[in-house]
Parts: structure tokens; sequence; C-alpha cells
């Protein structure tokens, strides 16, 4: 069981990683603001939350599954590196810009996840 949690942890990181490469590839630097990484950082906190949910409600027994999406795909999707990466980036170009990123990023971070949390709860509990 434990081996098809990892190939199941590969193969959804494989998929989450591309998908973010993809993203951030439509939505690229603009102005100097990061739009791919605030995407794919904002979708993931509201799917991981929400993901939670369904997990719960359909394939309790399915750890494969739910580690092949939540570690594998989200976790690649979202990217925390790319994130303060170009936080201290920013630090020393636009201080300004660097507070903007940061508090977006978490203020609509937990906003995003306290909506795919309420979502999941609404569509599945």
């Amino acid at each position: 069981m434990r081996k098809y949690i990892y190939l199941g942890i590969a193969c959804g990181g494989g998929a989450g990683a591309s998908l973010r490469y993809i993203i951030s590839n439509l939505f690229p630097f603009h102005g100097g603001f990061p739009y791919g990484t605030f995407i794919v950082n904002m979708l993931g906190c509201f799917l991981l939350s929400f993901m939670y949910h369904f997990f719960s409600k359909f394939f309790t027994k399915a750890r494969v599954l739910q580690k092949a999406v939540t570690t594998g795909f989200i976790g690649s999707f979202t990217t925390f590196s790319a994130f303060t990466s170009e936080f201290v980036q920013f630090i020393f170009t636009n201080t300004y810009l660097a507070l903007f990123y940061i508090m977006g990023t978490l203020l609509l971070g937990g906003i995003m996840t306290i909506l795919g949390s309420q979502w999941g709860k609404k569509w599945f509990i």
C-alpha cells in the first residue's frame, strides 16, 4: 500500500507542477507583480480546504487518491518557495510592493481557505 501512495504522490506532483508552469506562463510578471504565483497559491488554498471535505465524505478509505491529490497535486501546484523568493526580491526593489504582496497573499489566502472549507461543507457534508 505504501508504495502506491508514493506513486500517487509522484503522479499528482507531476500534474500539479505542470499546471503551475502553464498558469505561470499564462499570467507572467506584469507591472512587476507575480500574478502566476499569486493565482496558483490562492487556488491551492481554496482547493486544499475544499478537498478535505470532499475526501471526508466520499473517499475516507482511499488514502492513495487522497495523498495523490492533496500532497502530490496541490502540494506541487502551489509554491511557497517562489512566493518567498519573490517577496525577498521585492524587499530590495519595491518595499511597498513587498508589503502588498505578503499581506495580500496572507489575507486573501486565509479568505480562500475559509471559502474552500465552507463550500466543501455545503456540498459534501
